[in-house]
């Protein structure tokens, strides 16, 4: 059985305690805003939200995009943004343009695994670390799977190299101290490609997110978008526009943050306490931890049978090789989600993976 078969045989069953999946917090959907938003939608003679729109999608929210990046310091006109289904699509698009057949695209040594595949989908060679690269893919602000925030030196090296730069923020405004750093954006325009979104702070379900590409490129990208889904969901984009202009958005974060802080601590203290021997960093922001182990997979199949056992034992996780550029690494390592679990479920979720851990190694 695969991976992703464990993993979503995992997920149907109730009694399994899902520790995977890098899913929000429901209880932080703003269920009646977006209610009023939809009812709002539907009471316009217009019935705009049922039309058609431009590729590059409504105005308002494309405008709301670019003063917050303004404000953190990137010089860019509403003319420049694209509005996509959700961050997936912006690192799609970009991919187009930049990543080709035998193209060297530098990761991180764990990074987010949807764009690692759609890397390999397009035959690109994954370079690690100062290995040459035609351009680079960049979890800015938060990454992940570590919930860790960047090192300034890596940052302004990445500027000084030149190399062209996908550059995704799902994570950036979640960061547990409020840190929201000024964006490559505003210090490589003419190379980055940023990649933005609101699955993470308002809901993954509304597929909205954003593409700024360099400014020569913007109507070439645009005619791609066109090509590939006409738009993105009008309803989507006019629900999300009518939240960001009735309601605080930033309060919304703060809140989202201090959850998500709270829970982590938990996660992060049942861990030290019941798996001492899988070591992690504490995180700086985000949904996860990434918790890595000195234990030598001896066979390509271990990820598999670790998680077979685990959900055996009535918890579920996302196995470390999903996020590594270079599988087959030697030990067993791990992401463990605290986003979407309240901290009863988290502790006895951790208790869980202490049984299944000891139970796989005397296997």
């Amino acid at each position: 059985m695969s991976l992703d078969a464990i993993v979503r045989e995992g997920a149907a069953d109730s009694s399994v305690i899902m520790l995977g999946g890098g899913m929000p917090a429901t209880e932080l959907f703003p269920r009646g805003s977006l209610t009023r938003a939809f009812r709002a939608a539907m009471d316009d003679p217009t019935a705009a939200a049922l039309q058609y729109d431009w590729p590059e999608g409504r105005i308002g929210l494309r405008k709301w995009v670019a003063a917050r990046l303004r404000r953190r310091g990137a010089d860019v006109d509403h003319n420049a943004v694209i509005l996509t289904a959700g961050a997936q699509q912006g690192i799609t698009l970009a991919c187009q343009f930049l990543v080709r057949p035998g193209a060297r695209v530098r990761v991180s040594v764990e990074s987010y695994p949807a764009a690692l595949e759609l890397f390999r989908q397009r035959e690109a060679v994954l370079a690690l670390g100062k290995e040459p690269a035609d351009c680079a893919y960049v979890m800015d602000g938060i990454d992940n799977p570590h919930g860790s925030a960047p090192d300034p030196d890596a940052r302004a090296s990445l500027i000084r190299e030149g190399l062209p730069l996908i550059v995704d923020e799902a994570y950036a405004e979640l960061d547990f101290e409020s840190r929201i750093r000024r964006p490559l954006l505003a210090d490589a325009r003419d190379r980055v490609w940023h990649v933005g979104s609101v699955s993470k702070t308002l809901s993954p379900g509304l597929r909205t997110g954003w593409l700024v590409p360099p400014p020569d490129l913007v109507e070439r990208v645009r005619r791609a978008k066109f090509t590939s889904d006409l738009q993105s969901s009008t309803m989507s984009q006019l629900l999300v526009e009518r939240f960001l202009t009735t309601e605080d958005y930033d309060a919304h974060l703060v809140r989202a943050r201090d959850l998500y802080a709270r829970r982590a601590g938990v996660l992060s203290t049942a861990v030290r306490r019941h798996l001492p021997e899988w070591r992690f960093s504490e995180p700086a922001g985000g949904f996860a931890i990434f918790l890595k182990t000195d234990h030598v997979a001896e066979h390509p199949t271990a990820d598999e049978e670790w998680l077979r056992t685990a959900t055996g034992h009535g918890v579920a996780f996302d196995p470390g090789a999903l996020f590594q550029a270079r599988p087959g690494s030697g030990t067993l390592a791990m992401r463990l989600c605290f986003s979407a679990a309240d901290d009863e479920h988290l502790i006895a979720g951790v208790k869980r993976l202490r049984t299944a851990w000891r139970a796989h190694l005397e296997a």
